[in-house]
């Protein structure tokens, strides 16, 4: 299985960068740099899916793929 794609981009109005899980909603995290950020977002991402668990909640596989991989597929 693949994992879930991550997008990591700066944003100007929280001055830092972001990262966010397309597949998972609501799960995305902030960082200084974006390394900080995808440390972040993998934390927030095993939370996530341990919280699904716990309450038996649907864990969608990960089908995001950026336009550019799409383009070479």
């Amino acid at each position: 299985m693949s994992d879930y794609h991550i997008n990591v981009f700066y944003s100007e109005e929280d001055g830092g960068y972001i990262a966010d899980i397309p597949d998972l909603k609501s799960c995305s995290a902030f960082g200084a740099t974006p390394e900080a950020a995808l440390h972040e977002a993998l934390r927030a991402k095993a939370a996530w899916l341990e919280t699904a668990r716990l309450h038996g909640k649907a864990i969608p596989l990960p089908r995001y793929r950026p336009a550019i991989y799409a383009m070479s597929a």
